[in-house]
């Protein structure tokens, strides 16, 4: 969908959800900010510009004004809408000018896990799923259809915040901060946070252990670099054999010892047991398997300085804030830059599971749906741009190219013939698909190409995710209907006759993208950036001016 065509429907859409809003909400005098008494609005904060701010767009604040006016918005969430607005300088929380910002996904789908079905809330959800569908979009300062569903975002984030988190946990002032709306040196950043006290001792970390595991993590690599890092180390293999000595081998037992792998002290310069089981340990932090073996990419994970991981365990805290709190029954959880597939019951983790997720131009985008249905011996009904970029050109190099592939030709639509590819070995979803509906036409699959399960970095597919042991989660989430057995299960899968099955209790699921996280054994894992997300948002939150601070040593 273009630019265009998605600012078109964007007004129409919003043109429906403010009938429904203004049908929704009671007169007031939002229309007068000097009548009301505004005691807990923050003071607009002039410091911030385009040159240090977060974001690239900014609102002229008569715009916010008179968007409350006209949607007639109740005066104690204007007033909170003001306060966020003030302590950005009136900087776009939502969009950027490349779209919508990872806050925005993030937001939407712990709203979304929340499942409100109010008129209001629907109608805003038709516009995201334009908006998030749409990876083409370009905003400007004065586009009016972004800067109404700017509003409409941070006032349902607002009430969103006010009705989920426990009371007296989230400040104000923190929720207004959920966001980042300025570039700041990360020593000072950590430390303004590490050092944070409130009169009451309640902290968002309190209710939201992930946040909580990486803050404690943030508070050892500030130190670790504000101490002056690590030492840096050749990666020259050929100078690490085990059981010989070399210089360097000391230099990686200080560095493992620093970031709490290498099992005891060790100051020789021998690679040896010590040293091996220390490797291992680095390796699964860090998702390697496990070997002991020093290769090149392991080197260079271990020469990132230390304040580069000060970011990324930032970058990945403000993630957290968009999980549930306290997720209730069944909910699946794919990390992108982790390739797993995380199955929980509660707090309870059921188990996991590899996948393979989508490269680099086929990106697996970041949100939250219901798991529905399952669909054994599927047909692959082929995406069009698959078709014009790669099945097209195969047919014409080789004629008998559809037959060989069991695919076949239902039609045409607009100029393209449509292709499905027939259930079966070939089959490239395999012999079973998950689906949870969404505008981005992602689900989980099998796969024939089971060899890439195999491999460290698993992003191979065109955006979907496919599945390691598929059969494993069909038998999940059948297990309460008796009729599905595993043997029942096993036999729809390789019947070759598409059967579709709603899954009776639907499963929350959550894309996510996780460079950083404390596993449930208390470990810190690390991921590299495959889609370049921590890059692009670290180059908006940080900035590179040095500032000597001492104190966050000494808070340790």
């Amino acid at each position: 969908m273009t630019a265009m065509k998605t600012t078109g429907i964007l007004t129409l859409a919003l043109a429906v959800l403010f009938i429904a809003c203004n049908n929704g909400n009671d007169n007031n005098n939002s229309s007068r900010p000097d009548l009301i008494k505004e005691k807990k609005i923050s003071k607009r904060d002039y410091s911030i510009t385009k040159k240090n701010g977060y974001n690239d767009l900014f609102i002229d604040s008569v715009e916010i004004e008179n968007f409350m006016r006209k949607n007639k918005t109740a005066d104690s969430v204007a007033r909170r809408i003001r306060s966020f607005y003030n302590t950005r300088n009136y900087q776009f929380a939502w969009f950027s000018s490349n779209g919508l910002t990872e806050q925005a996904f993030g937001f939407w789908s712990l709203k979304n896990y929340t499942g409100d079905t109010s008129r209001k809330s629907n109608g805003l959800k038709k516009i995201m799923e334009i908006l998030m569908a749409d990876d083409s979009l370009s905003i400007s300062d004065h586009n009016k259809s972004a800067i109404k569903t700017e509003v409409l975002l941070t006032e349902s984030f607002i009430t969103y915040a006010r009705e989920n988190f426990e009371k007296g946990y989230v400040k104000r002032k923190e929720i207004e901060r959920f966001i980042p709306f300025k570039k700041e040196e990360p020593l000072y950043l950590a430390d303004s946070l590490l050092n944070k006290k409130h009169k009451d001792e309640k902290y968002f970390s309190d209710i939201n252990e992930s946040y909580k595991d990486l803050f404690e993590q943030l508070r050892k690599y500030a130190g670790i670099a504000s101490a002056g890092g690590w030492p840096l180390i050749s990666t020259d293999v050929k100078k690490y054999k085990h059981g010989k000595p070399s210089p360097e081998i000391t230099a990686i037992k200080k560095f493992l010892e620093i970031t709490g792998d290498l099992p005891q002290h060790d100051t020789t310069d021998t690679y040896n047991e010590n040293l091996q089981n220390g490797i291992k340990k680095f390796q699964e932090r860090f998702g390697y398997r496990a070997s002991g073996v020093l290769s090149v990419p392991l080197l260079k994970e271990m020469n990132v300085p230390a304040i580069e991981r000060v970011k990324q365990i930032f970058i990945n805290m403000n993630r957290m804030r968009w999980m549930p709190q306290e997720p209730d029954g069944q909910l699946i959880v794919v990390n992108i830059p982790e390739f797993i597939l995380h199955v929980y019951n509660g707090k309870k983790k059921e188990f996991d599971m590899p996948v393979v997720v989508g490269k680099e131009g086929h990106n697996t985008t970041i949100f939250s749906d219901n798991l529905t249905t399952i669909v054994f011996s599927p047909y692959w009904n082929v995406p069009d741009d698959i078709v014009k970029k790669e099945i097209l050109p195969a047919m014409a190099r080789n004629a008998g190219y559809l037959e060989k592939n069991d695919m076949e030709i239902m039609g045409q639509n607009s100029g393209l013939p449509v292709i499905r590819q027939k259930p079966g070995d070939n089959n490239s979803l395999g012999k079973v698909k998950f689906l949870f509906p969404n505008s981005f036409n992602i689900y989980f699959h099998d796969t024939p190409a089971k060899s890439l399960f195999s491999k460290d970095v698993r992003a191979f597919s065109h955006g979907c995710i496919r599945l390691s042991e598929p059969e494993k989660l069909a038998e999940y989430l059948l297990k309460s209907d008796s009729k599905w057995t595993k043997e029942k299960i096993d036999e729809a899968m390789n019947s070759g006759d598409e059967k579709f099955v709603a899954v009776k209790n639907p499963v929350p699921v959550f894309i996510t993208y996780y460079t950083a996280w404390v596993d449930e054994n208390g470990e810190l894992n690390f991921r590299n950036d495959i889609y370049g997300h921590d890059a692009d948002i670290g180059g908006k939150m940080f900035s590179t001016e040095a500032i000597v601070n001492k104190s966050i040593v000494n808070s340790q």
